[in-house]
């Protein structure tokens, strides 16, 4: 009897607060998270069943090659393709992402949030990059077609990996922005007062302990913009990426293949998936899927550690 005590007293104290607030069972509210609830289970139950159907057809390809689809090249026989050359071009342009769009992404969220001064014309600049962010890649990919394809045809030599990796650095850079920027915010205000009180600058509060406090954020958002950008089609597409069963290029030195053409494995699943034989349309699509999944898998896992790791809690 004494151990159920506290309880009772707690049900009589809420029943007494909804008594005198007044307050009803908001069956509105329970409703929509139902409904919530079942649309999550369908999308689960969808997603399970997609990654089923998709490791059934492609281990196949596994089970008898190995590694060797892996590291064989294009083919047009299909017992002969492997995906090494389209790895090798997603790397290369997501390298790109990782030299041009996630430290100017940092810098802009840096000055927007700590030096930027409030009004009109920062409000504008952070609902312009939030539009952005929500513009469809394709529509990225026909600038990455009219800037880096034609209109700067004599340093990129049209449709090469420095192209492809410049637009993608494009689609990705409003996403580094946003969630760098949403990192920096998280930062309480007592840090900068008390660093500023103790007689630091501005630069120094915001090197010494806006950014370290952030940093676990900004690392999780750029971790999952460059998963975000080994996973797009459609710019690469209009960028020039290679669209076919045979690929010869992607030889030579670095400089070479930058300036080369390029093959990336979304756009090479996409080929593979419209070709008329079925060993191309299941087996091989179905076996790369595989491996751009495990990729992005590992990418995003490599995410959730390092924020579960670093994560902060005021």
């Amino acid at each position: 009897m004494t151990a159920s005590t506290p309880a009772l007293r707690r049900t009589r104290e809420i029943t007494e607060r909804n008594a005198l607030t007044n307050r009803r069972i908001d069956w509105l509210g329970i409703s929509f998270q139902i409904l919530l609830l079942l649309t999550l289970l369908v999308i689960i139950g969808f997603l399970f069943q997609l990654i089923i159907t998709v490791v059934s057809d492609g281990w196949g390809v596994y089970r008898e090659r190995g590694t060797g689809f892996l590291t064989d090249n294009l083919s047009t026989f299909p017992e002969r393709a492997g995906i090494a050359q389209p790895i090798r071009g997603s790397l290369m342009t997501a390298l790109f992402v990782v030299v041009l769009a996630i430290p100017l992404g940092i810098a802009t969220a840096v000055y927007l949030e700590e030096y930027a001064k409030p009004g009109r014309v920062t409000n504008f600049v952070n609902l312009n990059i939030r539009n952005l962010a929500g513009v469809p890649s394709v529509v990225y990919g026909l600038l990455g077609l009219a800037v880096f394809v034609e209109f700067l045809e004599p340093i990129t030599k049209g449709r090469t990996v420095l192209a492809g990796g410049l637009t993608l650095s494009v689609v990705v850079l409003p996403i580094v922005i946003i969630t760098s920027a949403e990192a920096i915010r998280a930062v309480p205000r007592s840090l900068r007062e008390g660093g500023l009180g103790l007689g630091g600058t501005q630069s120094d509060v915001t090197k010494k302990l806006v950014l370290p406090s952030a940093l676990p954020g900004i690392l999780t958002g750029t971790v999952l913009s460059v998963s975000r950008a080994l996973g797009e089609t459609a710019p690469l597409l209009l960028a020039g990426a290679f669209y076919g069963t045979f690929f010869t290029a992607g030889r030579g030195s670095f400089v070479d293949q930058l300036q080369g053409a390029y093959a990336t494995l979304p756009v090479q699943i996409y080929s593979w998936a419209g070709e008329v034989r079925t060993e191309f349309t299941r087996d091989l699509t179905a076996a790369a899927i595989i491996a751009l999944l495990v990729i992005t898998t590992v990418l995003n896992l490599f995410a959730i550690l390092l924020r579960n790791r670093s994560d902060k809690r005021w």
